[in-house]
């Protein structure tokens, strides 16, 4: 039997329930079809809800403590063996086009970056840099979420190839011109918009691809729905913020929380000086008026169906190609997001269902089961040994995530019986770690006695934390005991055992 083509398709700070067949509020009909001819998992997790640690996660099958790109301002070793190396041995052609962020955007002598000001605007050299990258033999790649001023690399270079010469009008100073106030609606044209750009260009590399008859690992790297909150016409206003259900915090919920919760919900907190945290994602206020929480979940929605369309393109080639029955299509996103769950905004040192879980689907015809919804834990960590073992080669001891393969197919109930999440944006002032099981969540820090214990099965909206409830103090050591065993048996083995004749 031949090996499988793979096509792996992610979005950007996607919450889990925002796809059609989920949620009737929002429309994804090319998701929900690749939902309806494969299988969608509900328990998929993230190992870091930030987006360098999860994304290098994904090509390395290690979680973000071992292959060292721990938080975002780091790079991923370019030493790190990732999945394109492997695939690459196997004879398979590797690509990646859209968001990498496997980098920073500043660079060093020691640690320079290739993704970092000013070389991720210098067009010429993307001109004749595609690579190799990570293991991708080929890349076209952006960096910007919307309008940023971080655009550059290909997809600035596409635009102009295109006759598109007003660009910079529609990015922030000082790249562009656009102002800075804009909000909601982001008045670039549709065909100048970079999900066109992704879909277009993976779609002309399906194609050489389909022409040379050769395997394929292609991962096609969305941007969108990260804020900011901006879409184009008509994306922008195709959802009524009056008609939408908007979370929000349930009084008291984070009475028994560690501090951290409890301060974002002030009109101006005071976390401290920089160094004690502050710089973190979600170290500020994440109050908002209600008028404005309804434009920003209906604009976060309108970029989500605006990405489905895309993908969808994407979807149509490849049945075009003749390519669909022997590729495997993996969607999934880095991590999750808040739009007023909890009380919360965006992203932080929040370890919820809504930052931590995201959307999966598999589609492969004939292994794959169609239809099939799993409840079967999952880390994105383990897309690269779950590819690997769909190829019949062995999982190498080094990788920390599991092979799933049997568990996609339907031939195994599950691989995991727990995951673990970890968070290490500034190690020296928050480090923590959530271990996740069929029932329960529990959340430590690094020198702090607070921590967090949720009852999914009993409180799945997780708005009572028994971490310092005495009824449940046997169950919280318990929990604390399969932490610790989970963090020893993600070990990696760098070193097989060579045994004595």
């Amino acid at each position: 039997m031949s090996r499988p083509n793979i096509l792996l398709i992610t979005s950007d700070q996607q919450h889990w329930t925002t796809l059609g067949v989920v949620n009737p509020e929002i429309s994804t009909p090319n998701l929900d079809r690749l939902a309806a001819e494969g299988t969608r998992f509900t328990r998929a997790y993230c190992p870091n809800p930030t987006c360098t640690p999860t994304r290098a996660s994904m090509i390395t099958g290690q979680f973000p403590s071992q292959h060292g790109a721990w938080s975002l301002g780091t790079s991923l070793p370019e030493s790190a063996p990732t999945v394109g190396d492997r695939l690459q041995g196997l004879g398979y052609r590797t690509a990646l086009v859209g968001k990498a962020h496997f980098q920073p955007l500043a660079s060093t002598e020691r640690y320079p970056s290739l993704e970092a000001y000013p070389l991720l605007q210098d067009l010429a050299f993307w001109k004749r840099f595609h690579g190799p990258f990570y293991g991708f033999q080929h890349v076209e790649l952006a960096r910007n979420h919307t309008n940023e001023a971080h655009v550059g690399q290909h997809y600035a270079l596409w635009m102009e190839e295109r006759g598109f010469t007003g660009w910079r009008e529609h990015f922030l100073p000082p790249t562009g011109t656009m102002d800075p106030a804009a909000e909601f609606t982001w008045p670039i044209p549709e065909e100048f918009h970079y999900d066109a750009w992704i879909a277009e260009r993976s779609n002309r590399l399906l194609d050489e691809y389909a022409a040379a008859g050769e395997p394929f690992f292609l991962w096609a790297s969305f941007f969108d729905p990260h804020p900011p909150y901006l879409a184009p016409e008509p994306w922008d206003t195709m959802y009524d913020p009056d008609r939408l259900t908007i979370p929000e915090a349930v009084p008291g919920e984070h009475d028994r929380n560690p501090p951290h919760f409890r301060m974002t919900q002030l009109e101006d907190p005071d976390f401290g000086p920089p160094e004690s945290g502050q710089l973190t994602h979600g170290f500020h206020s994440h109050r908002r008026s209600d008028a404005d929480r309804r434009k920003l979940v209906a604009t976060y929605y309108g970029m989500v169906s605006l990405l489905d369309k895309y993908v969808g393109r994407i979807l149509d080639r490849l049945e075009a190609l003749g390519l669909a029955d022997d590729t495997i299509v993996v969607f999934t996103t880095d991590h999750g997001h808040f739009f007023g769950q909890h009380g919360l905004q965006a992203k932080g040192p929040f370890h919820y269902e809504d930052l931590i879980r995201v959307p999966l689907v598999v589609r492969y015809p004939g292994r794959v089961p169609a239809g099939r919804v799993s409840d079967a834990i999952q880390s994105t960590a383990d897309l690269t040994p779950t590819f690997l073992g769909f190829l019949g080669e062995p999982v190498p001891g080094y990788m920390t995530g599991i092979d799933q393969h049997a568990v996609w197919e339907g031939t195994r109930p599950a691989a995991r019986d727990h995951t673990l999440v970890e968070f290490h944006h500034q190690p020296t002032t928050l480090n923590l770690r959530t271990y996740v099981d069929d029932r329960y969540k529990l959340t430590v820090y690094q020198g702090q006695e607070y921590g967090e214990l949720f009852d999914l099965q009993e409180d799945p909206g997780e708005l009572r934390n028994l971490w310092d409830a005495p009824e449940h103090a046997d169950l919280r050591s318990r929990l604390l005991l399969r932490c610790l065993w989970a963090e020893l048996a993600k070990e990696p083995m760098w070193m097989p055992r060579i045994a004595i004749a």
